[in-house]
């Protein structure tokens, strides 16, 4: 039986809607190398809805971590902090025997006729109180350097975090975040050292200055011991040395200069960079007016009239003068601990023209003569100093050749072997001959390289003739010569060998001037002084200089020959420019070898006067003598010490006239000739220093 097939119906698609187009869509696996098309409600949908779902918690669960751990961490920070505060409190005094230390003391010093020569130490101006200040100068201070000042505890988390994120950020220490309080805490009690140890120190003062004292306490006592630069500290002193005004009386310009200093006092300092202080006064006034201290306009008015700047005087020769005090100043008082007044020996006026002199001549003369430098020290007969001048310029070198260089005197040296002979003796009319020296090889020549024959020894003195200066001191023998300069005030070291007579031995100027004087006040020796009384600025009186010497040292008779001797010295002899007229004047030239130094040292009835020319470096001049530049530079001031003044006459000396004739000629003291000292003449042997300590005691 045949099967019937079963009729099969054709169908054409039909497309009932236009909508249904829109329907149509594209599956992955129509796509080309697109992936086979998953079906509808198959199971790998589920994990990925789940892996969704853990993902959206997991954020959750790390902020909570995250906010534990910060609790942890901040609580065992704050112990951690705690114990560091509470291990630093014990390392510092108890806070209750706490005191504010001292401001630094002042030292003021004076003339003896009161004018001012120089104040020293940590100059610190006298304590103002807030109430007496205008109200614009606290506020410039808190503007810029703490805005919070009022609301603090002592330290600024704002300031520190703000802080913290610069240098972070800058890679570089660009600010701080001190507080006033820090930083007056640091100023009174701590050093400018940069440790963590010395920041906590800091940080557990203000905690403690804040809580003994009020805000406007803790900024009084800022303003008054906050360091200005030029060493000033505090407003008043700052006001005094930039505007030659007291701190009430500053205007709002000037007191934005004094806040934008304590930044950077030396660098900001607007004696030195005008510029750049103004810059900063501006950003001062621009805080002042972000606070509402004050208006836009008084701003722009301040800026429209920067402060002018008092011109600091420079401290000139007077530097050496308190240079010198103050290195003495201890052995008279002990420790300054409290302002004082320092009265001293000089002369203002005298002073002003020893400078005068001094530097106006090396201007003058000194390129002509190749000498760079060159001091000047003048004193009373009784050792007083009535002027000091330590080089050329203060400024340029602080170094005090009247003190502290020690140079060969030349023949400025030989007065102490003419006394020596003159105390074993022998007398001005003494003849001793003027010829050849040979001492072991050593052939001592006069400067001109000539012999006179038999002359005086007032003669050979005056004429500064070398060989018979040498025979004088090995006739009386070099320890001789050393005891008699000592006796007189020489304290340096010397080698008693046949050269002394020549001035081979350093000494120094101060020394020189010292030994001169007995020949000034018949025979008595002196201590040189500068200070004669210490007092506070109350009145009270912690030093006065008593009337003491050394007595005696030379005889009456003979500082009547050596004043004769020495006088000649300006009437016809090596200095005979140095003389004054109407005045009787004594003294003696000095040149040592190669014309390295050049002295002349001296002296009238009332000043004895000592002037050193020469190179730092020991270098020869050209030719510099004792009877040129220095006499010149001693004739200049003695004029002027000696103007108006009625004459005094020289202990012992009478008018006469030499002796002993000397050939027509310039007459020029100069360094000794015949070649370099043999070693065997400049053996040293003991000194004998008995007097040194007296002659250079400090009280």
């Amino acid at each position: 039986m045949a099967l019937r097939r079963k009729r099969r119906v054709k169908r054409e698609p039909v497309l009932d809607t236009i909508g249904s187009l829109f329907h149509l869509r594209l599956s992955e696996s129509d796509r080309p190398g697109g992936a086979p098309e998953r079906a509808s409600g198959s199971k790998s949908e589920k994990p990925a809805r789940a892996k969704k779902k853990r993902r959206r918690w997991l954020p959750k669960i790390r902020v909570k971590r995250l906010a534990y751990w910060c609790v942890v961490l901040g609580i065992w920070g704050t112990l951690a902090v705690a114990g560091l505060f509470a291990w630093h409190s014990m390392r510092l005094p108890a806070m209750q025997d706490l005191v504010l230390p001292q401001r630094p003391p002042s030292i003021s010093i004076v003339g003896l006729d009161g004018h001012a020569i120089a104040t020293r130490g940590e100059m610190g101006g006298q304590s103002i109180p807030i109430r007496a200040l205008p109200p614009y100068l606290p506020q410039a201070f808190i503007a810029i350097e703490d805005r919070r000042f009022r609301s603090h505890f002592g330290v600024d988390p704002i300031g520190l975090a703000r802080a913290l994120f610069v240098n972070v950020s800058s890679m570089q220490v660009r600010e701080g975040g001190s507080t006033l309080t820090q930083q007056l805490a640091k100023n009174l009690f701590l050093t400018d050292e940069r440790t963590i140890t010395r920041k906590l120190d800091e940080l557990v003062l203000s905690f403690w200055l804040e809580n003994e004292y009020s805000k406007n306490e803790i900024l009084e006592l800022y303003l008054n011991r906050v360091y200005f630069g030029a060493g000033a500290y505090g407003v008043e002193a700052a006001a005094q040395r930039y505007f030659g005004k007291p701190a009430r009386l500053v205007t709002l310009g000037e007191a934005a200069i004094l806040a934008g200093l304590v930044k950077a006092p030396s660098r900001l300092a607007p004696t030195r960079n005008p510029r750049l202080a103004r810059g900063r006064a501006n950003l001062v006034l621009d805080a002042m007016v972000e606070e509402e201290f004050i208006t836009t306009e008084m701003a722009k008015i301040a800026k429209a009239r920067p402060a002018a700047i008092v011109k600091q005087t420079t401290p000139g020769s007077k530097g050496y003068v308190a240079d010198w005090v103050m290195d003495i100043l201890d052995d008279y008082i002990g420790r300054v601990e409290r302002d004082v007044i320092v009265q001293t020996s000089i002369d203002t006026r005298l002073q002003a023209a020893a400078e005068k002199a001094l530097t106006e001549e090396l201007e003058a003369q000194g390129q002509k003569y190749g000498a760079s430098q060159g001091a000047l020290i003048a004193m009373d007969p009784n050792g007083a100093v009535r002027a000091l001048v330590g080089g050329r310029s203060y400024q340029d070198s602080q170094f005090n050749r009247a003190i502290a260089a020690h140079r060969q005197p030349g023949s400025a040296f030989k007065p102490f072997v003419y006394l020596a002979a003159l105390e074993r003796g022998l007398t001005p009319d003494t003849v001793r001959e003027d010829g050849p020296v040979n001492i072991k090889g050593w052939r001592p020549q006069n400067y001109s390289k000539e012999f006179y024959g038999p002359v005086t020894l007032e003669t050979a003195l005056s004429h500064s003739l070398n060989t018979v200066a040498v025979k004088l001191g090995v006739e009386v023998g070099p320890q001789t010569v050393v005891r008699t300069a000592r006796r007189l005030g020489i304290a340096s070291k010397l080698e008693p060998n046949a050269s002394i007579a020549l001035g081979t031995s350093e000494v120094t100027l101060l020394e020189l001037a010292t030994a001169y004087a007995p020949f000034a006040n018949g025979g008595i020796g002196v201590i040189p002084l500068v200070i004669v009384r210490v007092r506070t600025r109350d009145g009270k009186i912690v030093y006065a200089r008593k009337a003491s010497g050394l007595g005696s040292v030379v005889a009456p008779r003979y500082v009547s020959m050596m004043n004769r001797m020495l006088e000649e010295t300006l009437l016809t002899g090596t200095a005979q420019r140095a003389r004054i007229p109407g005045w009787p004047a004594a003294g003696k030239t000095g040149t040592s070898q190669d014309f390295r130094d050049a002295w002349f040292v001296g002296y009238t009835g009332r000043l004895v006067t000592g002037v050193w020319i020469g190179n730092d470096d020991n270098s020869p001049t050209k030719r510099a003598s004792g009877s040129n530049l220095p006499v010149d530079v001693w004739n200049r001031f003695m004029r002027a010490a000696h103007e108006n003044m009625p004459p005094v006459g020289l202990p012992g000396a009478v008018e006469h006239l030499g002796q002993t004739p000397i050939p027509p000629r310039p007459i020029e003291d100069g360094p000794m000739a015949g070649g370099p000292i043999p070693p065997s003449v400049r053996q040293e042997a003991p000194l004998d220093s008995w007097l040194f300590d007296r002659l250079f005691g400090r009280r």
